[in-house]
C-alpha cells in the first residue's frame, strides 16, 4: 500500500485507471437508459455479488460516461485512502490528542506536518491541473443523469458536492444534498435540515441576496468522502480532505462565480441560488429504502459547466440497504467515530447502523463509574451535530461490542428494564427524511440504558434498589406459538432470547379500505401480545415485541433492522405491558411493544417496476455479467 505522501488520486478518472488495474473495474458497452435502467443494473450488480466499480460507456442521450459503485467495497476504499479506515482514524485521534491540550505555539510545532496537508491550495495554474472545457450552453440535458426509483418526481443528480461560503464570514461549506432537475439550467437544491449550504443560504436569504453555489461533480475518492463526511459545524470539508488524501486540495476561483471551486472535479457547475424562491421538490427514493415526500425547496440557478477533458460523470443509488452509501458511512464513522471519546471521555465508542439509515439506531459503549453515567453520557452524544437526529440510541457497558446488533439485544436481555432504563424525548428536531411522525423535521427518539447495573460495592456511586419485574418472570410459563395468539401474524422469528419479530399479514398498503384501518393493527396486535392476559404465552424471557409488515424478510437480520428502525415513530409507536402517570414522569413497566408496520401516510418502499426488471434480465449478459 502507498505511503501517506504519495496515497490519494488527484482525479476521479486517475482512481478509475487504478482500479482497472487492480481489477476492480467492470466497463458495460451496451447502451443502456438513464431512466431506471443503469439504477437497476448498479442495484443488482451490488446484491448479485458482481461488487466492481461499474463504468457505463453508451448512456442514452450524453455523450459523457457515467462511472457507478465507485467506492461500494472495503477493498476500494483501502486503495482510495491509501490505508484501512481505521487507521487514519486512529491518526487523527493520536494529532488531535497532542493539540488540544497545547498552547498556540506549541500546538503548531507538533501538527505543522498534518496542518501542510490540510490548507487547501488556491492555484491557477499546476502540474496537477487539466484543462477545462465548457458547454457552449449550460443544459443539463447534455449530462447523464439519473432516474433512479419508478415513483422519483424526475432526474436527480444523485453525488453533487455543493460549495457555498457563509456571506457573512466567508467559512466554505461542502454538502451532499440531491438535485432534482427541474429544466435545462434549473434544478432544487435539497438543503435539510442540520445541513451547512442550508445555513448560509437562510443567512443570505436575510441579508436579501443570492446565494452563489459550485456542484463538483466526479470528485477524487478523498474530497467525495470529505463532502459526506458527518464534521462538526465549521469544520472545512476541503481541509479535512486533505487529510484523507495526504497533500492539499487544489482550488481555482469560479468561471462565472467569485467563489472557489476543485481544480480538478470532473464536471463543475457554477450558478446561484436566488433568495425567496422555492419550487416543489420530491418525492425521490432515498437511503431510508422509502420515498421521501415532496415539500418546497430553493431553486439552484447554473450559469456555467465546465469539464475536464474525456470527463465521466458520477452518480450512487440509495433506497432499501445495502447500497454504496453503506460503504461512505462506514468508513466515515472508522475515522471520525474515535473522536467522539475527546469530546465526551465517558464515551468509549459509537456506531450507526446503515441497515436503518445511520440515523436510526446507534449503539454507544460508555463508562459506567456512577449510576446512570452512561446514560448522560448517551445524551450528550445525541445532541453533537448530525447524531442529534438519532431515533434510537441503545448504550451499553465497555465488554459489549457496539457494532454487533446482537450483542446489543444480548445487554438488553441481561440489563435492561424499562422502568428504570427507558427515557422517551419527544418533540425533537429529526431527520428531513424520517417520515414517521407524519410532521417534516420533527419526531420522537429514545434511549435504552443496556449497562451493567452497579451494585453497593461497585466503586463510584450505586444505583438505588432495583426491584426486579414481576412481567419479566411470567414469561414462558404457558408459551404459545404467536400466531394462536392473533391470526395476524403470519411469521414470527426470536433473537438472542429477548425480541420478538411478528410479521403481520397485513393489507397491502394499496388496500386501506379495510375495516380496521391500516395504522391500528400493528399495535392492536402488539397491545394484546404484551397484554397482562397474554404475557406468559411469550416466549421465556422476551422483553421485546415488533410487529413489521410483510415485505420484510424475518431470516435477514439487515432487513429486520431496516424493517424496524426505519418505521416507527418512539412517541406514537412505542407501547408498554403497563405505563402509568407519576407526579414527574410516565413509568413504563413490562414488554416494549413496537409498532413499526406500515401505515397510511408513509410513503411507498423504493421497489423497482417490473418492466425494468424484466429489461435487465433480458439484456443482463449484454452488460458483460454472467
Amino acid at each position: 500500500m502507498a505511503s501517506s505522501q504519495e496515497r490519494g488520486f488527484d482525479t476521479l478518472s486517475q482512481f478509475l485507471i487504478r482500479l482497472e488495474h487492480e481489477g476492480e473495474l467492470h466497463r458495460i458497452t451496451a447502451e443502456v437508459d438513464p431512466v431506471l435502467e443503469v439504477s437497476e443494473i448498479a442495484v443488482r450488480a451490488l446484491r448479485e455479488g458482481h461488487s466492481k466499480a461499474l463504468l457505463f460507456e453508451r448512456i442514452k442521450g450524453s455523450k459523457f460516461p457515467l462511472a457507478m459503485n465507485v467506492l461500494a467495497s472495503d477493498r476500494r476504499l483501502e486503495l482510495a485512502l491509501g490505508t484501512d479506515p481505521t487507521n487514519l482514524g486512529e491518526s487523527l485521534v493520536r494529532f488531535a490528542e497532542q493539540i488540544f491540550p497545547l498552547k498556540l505555539r506549541e500546538a503548531w510545532a507538533v501538527g505543522k506536518p498534518i496542518f501542510s496537508r490540510l490548507f487547501a491550495s488556491r492555484v491557477r495554474k499546476t502540474s496537477r491541473e487539466e484543462p477545462r472545457y465548457s458547454l457552449d450552453k449550460p443544459d443539463f440535458d447534455e449530462l447523464p443523469i439519473l432516474q433512479t426509483w419508478p415513483e422519483d418526481a424526475g432526474k436527480f443528480i444523485t453525488l453533487p458536492q455543493v460549495f457555498t461560503y457563509d456571506p457573512k464570514t466567508g467559512k466554505r461549506n461542502v454538502g451532499m444534498y440531491r438535485m432534482q432537475i427541474f429544466g435545462p439550467d434549473e434544478a432544487g437544491m435539497h438543503w435539510q435540515i442540520q445541513k451547512g449550504g442550508g445555513f448560509h443560504y437562510h443567512q443570505a436569504e436575510a441579508m436579501g441576496l443570492p446565494l452563489e453555489a459550485a456542484v463538483a461533480i466526479g470528485t477524487d475518492p478523498a474530497m467525495l468522502l470529505a463532502t459526506v463526511a458527518p464534521l462538526p459545524e465549521g469544520i472545512d470539508e476541503v481541509m479535512f480532505a486533505g487529510f484523507l488524501r495526504g497533500r492539499p486540495t487544489n482550488m481555482r476561483r469560479g468561471m462565472s462565480v467569485s467563489i472557489d471551486v476543485p481544480t480538478n472535479a470532473e464536471f463543475v457547475l457554477e450558478g446561484i441560488v436566488p433568495p425567496f424562491e422555492r419550487r416543489l421538490e420530491g418525492p425521490f427514493g432515498d437511503h431510508f429504502g422509502h420515498y421521501s415526500h415532496a415539500a418546497m425547496f430553493p431553486v439552484f440557478h447554473v450559469r456555467a459547466i465546465t469539464h475536464l477533458p474525456k470527463a465521466i460523470f458520477a452518480a450512487t443509488v440509495v433506497g432499501k440497504p445495502p447500497m454504496e452509501d453503506k460503504w461512505l458511512g462506514d468508513a466515515n464513522q472508522l475515522i471520525l467515530g474515535p473522536l467522539a471519546r475527546l469530546i465526551h471521555p465517558d464515551v468509549l465508542e459509537i456506531w450507526a447502523f446503515y441497515e436503518a439509515g445511520f440515523h436510526n439506531l446507534l449503539g454507544v459503549r460508555a463508562r459506567e463509574r456512577y449510576a446512570k453515567e452512561a446514560m448522560k453520557a448517551a445524551l450528550g452524544i445525541i445532541s453533537d451535530g448530525q447524531l442529534s437526529l438519532t431515533k434510537c440510541a441503545i448504550v451499553v457497558s465497555n465488554n459489549v461490542e457496539t457494532k454487533n446488533f446482537r450483542a446489543l439485544l444480548r445487554a438488553i436481555r441481561d440489563n435492561f428494564d424499562p422502568r428504570y432504563d427507558f427515557l422517551l424525548l419527544a418533540n425533537t428536531a429529526m431527520d428531513t427524511l424520517d417520515f414517521t411522525s407524519y410532521t417534516m423535521n420533527m419526531g420522537s427518539k429514545m434511549l435504552l440504558d443496556a449497562t451493567e447495573k452497579l451494585t453497593a460495592t461497585s466503586s463510584g456511586g450505586k444505583y438505588p434498589d432495583r426491584k426486579p419485574s414481576d412481567f419479566f418472570a411470567r414469561t414462558g410459563k404457558t408459551p404459545e406459538d404467536p400466531k394462536h395468539i392473533d391470526f395476524r401474524i403470519q411469521e414470527s422469528k426470536i433473537i438472542e432470547d429477548v425480541l420478538l419479530v411478528v410479521k403481520l399479514a397485513s393489507p397491502h398498503p394499496s388496500h386501506l379500505s379495510q375495516t380496521v384501518p391500516l395504522k391500528t393493527i400493528g399495535r392492536e396486535v402488539i397491545k394484546q401480545l404484551i397484554s397482562e392476559s397474554n404475557i406468559e404465552k411469550l416466549p421465556k424471557g422476551v422483553k421485546m415485541v415488533a410487529a413489521v409488515s410483510e415485505d420484510v424478510n424475518l431470516g435477514s437480520d439487515l432487513e429486520i433492522i431496516w424493517g424496524i428502525f426505519t418505521r416507527f415513530d418512539a412517541a406514537r409507536d412505542v407501547i408498554f405491558t403497563r405505563s402509568t402517570l407519576s407526579s414527574i414522569s410516565p413509568i413504563h413497566e413490562g414488554i416494549m411493544g413496537i409498532d413499526a408496520t406500515w401505515k397510511p401516510g408513509y410513503p411507498n418502499p423504493c421497489v423497482m417496476s417490473e418492466e425494468i426488471v424484466k429489461k435487465v434480465d433480458t439484456r443482463w449478459k449484454e452488460y458483460g455479467f454472467r
